[in-house]
């Protein structure tokens, strides 16, 4: 018969020692306060969001304003802002992508890496009022930039315009770049040296070596940083609002629930609830994809 290995409760029992009793750990109240943090300013949030999505003025239960989300400007205004989202995501992940691969290369001087990744840390986070303003500064009908250009004959305007698509567009590239690269960053430093000299020793060529070890192995984090990126472009509401000043020029999902929630002649809170939860639950399918591609890209950085 095979014989079972021993367990540590056998072991005490033939030894006569006493079964230790269980003792509670403490090392949960840690993480209590972040608990505590999700709970008050996400989950109960949300939770709110989604009862009064189905409630009237008058508090009464309604499908009416999860039907409303079905008015034209509102689907366009859905579309629009997954359309910017998705190519902010796409432009700027590629160049981010790009600029974390020139940094981490063998080649480049830790001071340059070293700068990059500060200033990527600091321009991931500037954004809403201030990076608006800056854009205008620069971009704007007055802006240094269009103003140089028209000094020397070149007129960007009405060609192009700050407050149109890809004005939005560009605005939100340059958070998103960064991002990118302080995410990318840690990924390509995990390709290992080895990888590429086994590569190398069976005479791939640095072409032949990304197209079918390094990028088959980053894709999974590619695509998941991509996805993030397009949560946080979808997400914004500040930097939006402080370009178009809330016009028409951009129907941006988070400046039509501004309103909604806040204009005094057109409010409506029981639609701005169900525009928030309909983002809540792109969002939530977001997170899911990025969850399911980060797992899938661990699975090669472990091996």
């Amino acid at each position: 018969m095979a014989q079972t290995a021993p367990t540590d409760r056998n072991v005490r029992q033939a030894s006569g020692l006493a079964p230790v009793a269980w003792r509670p750990s403490w090392a949960w109240l840690g993480v209590l306060p972040f608990f505590a943090f999700i709970g008050a300013f996400l989950i109960w949030p949300a939770a709110e969001i989604v009862v009064l999505s189905f409630l009237d003025g008058r508090g009464q239960p309604t499908l009416q304003n999860v039907r409303d989300l079905g008015q034209p400007f509102i689907v366009t205004s859905y579309l629009y802002t997954i359309e910017l989202s998705a190519v902010t995501a796409l432009l700027g992940g590629l160049a981010g992508f790009l600029l974390a691969y020139a940094v981490t290369s063998a080649g480049m001087p830790r001071w340059i890496r070293a700068a990059v990744l500060s200033f990527a840390g600091v321009a991931s986070n500037f954004a809403g009022i201030p990076l608006a303003f800056a854009f205008i500064a620069t971009l704007g009908q007055l802006g240094l930039v269009t103003q140089g250009l028209r000094y020397v004959g070149i007129s960007i305007y009405p060609t192009f315009s700050l407050y149109s698509f890809w004005g939005l567009a560009l605005t939100y590239i340059y958070f998103q770049i960064p991002l990118m690269v302080l995410i990318m960053a840690p990924a390509l430093d995990g390709l290992r040296r080895e990888w590429r000299e086994a590569a190398e020793s069976l005479g791939a060529s640095p072409w032949q070596y990304w197209r079918r070890v390094g990028l088959p192995i980053l894709l999974p984090s590619l695509l998941g940083t991509m996805v993030l990126l397009f949560g946080n472009a979808f997400g914004a509401h500040a930097t939006a609002f402080a370009l178009t000043g809330g016009g028409s020029q951009a129907s941006v999902v988070t400046i039509l629930i501004g309103a909604q929630l806040s204009s005094d002649a057109f409010s409506n809170p029981g639609l701005g609830n169900a525009l928030a939860l309909g983002m809540i639950v792109i969002m939530a399918l977001t997170i899911t994809l990025y969850t399911w591609l980060q797992r899938l890209a661990e699975r090669w950085l472990q091996r």
